[in-house]
């Protein structure tokens, strides 16, 4: 498999979601955010434990009202992986959530209200050593800047953010990590340039309300493709309408596609007539039983004796297909022929010593 080029990351300062490093040289971590109510506990936790399982690196959950809150206290409790409290009106649910172990809060402090609640915020996240995340987004801007800039365009998100960098640095508090989201991919793309060359914090990237996951996540992959390969981002989330592990298996391949992060990169043929093996149904039985390896492999599915063979000697391991039956390639080497219905086993069995091997 030939070197990818990987951009080089633009230097920010490093802060800690729980246990997890966020900027300057640490990994591009990916999160996600449950969608079941808070308050329902054990739906959550099993929620939180299936984005894990997928590869989630830290959870956000929303905590309205007082019975989410509870909610979020005994999920705190159950789980180990970095939590992020979602806030938005309330300081005393911020407090709160900082209070039960919250890792983190996602807050946008211009609709936190006075300075004295911001501080309430800023004071619990201290004293608990937890981090703060600002979140300023096109939907929710304050009425005087999007009256001043007309609509919530870059300009009017990247000023919205500064001001609450500067509202939070007054009070000595500097852990935090920034993002400005819009549902364009064009507009995020272009105000996460200009808040990267404003401020030195962390940034945290992501297209809001991006639609269903394969809308969602073509328009995501656009903008954050964009900003990672110029160097821009910390942190990531691919939001989605739907089941919120979709969004790790989306994160997770953008960043394998851009070479920031390892694992198995799979290739497969367009089906055409050409095509003597089921290429679509092989390669997604593939994907879906190495989901999670994190080894560098490259895995070819090649569907016919066109491109097939050429593709999958270029492979860690790959198959192409023939007349009835599939050939099965290992660094470049014909390693046997094998009966269509055998092919993902025998793809499976060559990963796995490819695993040991290191």
């Amino acid at each position: 498999m030939s070197d990818m080029v990987v951009a080089p990351r633009r230097p920010t300062r490093r802060i800690n979601v729980g246990d997890v490093p966020v900027g300057q040289d640490a990994p591009v971590c990916v999160q996600s955010m449950t969608n079941t109510p808070t308050s329902d506990v054990e739906a959550t936790l099993d929620q939180v434990r299936a984005l894990v399982a997928a590869g989630c690196e830290v959870v956000r959950v929303s905590v309205p009202d007082e019975e989410s809150l509870k909610g979020f206290a005994a999920l705190r409790r159950s789980i180990r992986i970095p939590l992020v409290a979602d806030i938005h009106y309330d300081s005393k649910l911020a407090v709160g959530s900082l209070d039960a172990g919250a890792d983190a809060v996602r807050i946008n402090p211009g609709n936190i209200g006075s300075d004295a609640k911001v501080r309430e915020v800023i004071d619990a996240a201290g004293s608990n050593g937890a981090s703060l995340r600002i979140g300023v987004n096109a939907g929710s801007l304050e009425k005087d800047i999007l009256k001043k800039h007309g609509h919530p365009g870059p300009e009017a998100l990247v000023q919205s953010a500064l001001r609450s960098i500067e509202r939070v640095e007054r009070m000595g508090f500097y852990s935090m990590k920034l993002s400005v989201k819009a549902s364009d991919p064009l507009q995020t793309v272009e105000a996460y340039r200009l808040l990267s060359d404003r401020t030195d914090y962390p940034l945290h990237l992501g297209v809001t309300e991006a639609g269903t996951p394969m809308t969602g996540s073509v328009r995501t992959a656009v903008a954050l493709s964009i900003l990672l390969s110029e160097g821009i981002g910390d942190t990531i989330r691919v939001s989605l309408a739907g089941d919120p592990v979709t969004e790790i298996y989306a994160a997770n391949e953008i960043l394998r596609s851009l070479g920031l992060q390892t694992g198995i990169q799979i290739v497969a043929c367009p089906t055409c007539a050409r095509a003597e093996v089921d290429v679509a149904g092989v390669a997604a039985e593939v994907e879906r039983r190495t989901r999670g390896i994190r080894i560098p492999l490259k895995v070819a599915v090649m569907g016919c004796p066109v491109n097939g063979p050429g593709e999958a000697r270029e492979s860690d391991v790959g198959i192409a297909g023939g007349k009835g039956n599939v050939v099965l390639f290992v660094k470049g080497k014909v390693k046997a022929k094998l009966a269509p219905d055998k092919a993902v086993d025998a793809l499976m069995e060559e990963i796995e010593k490819l695993k040991v091997e290191g």
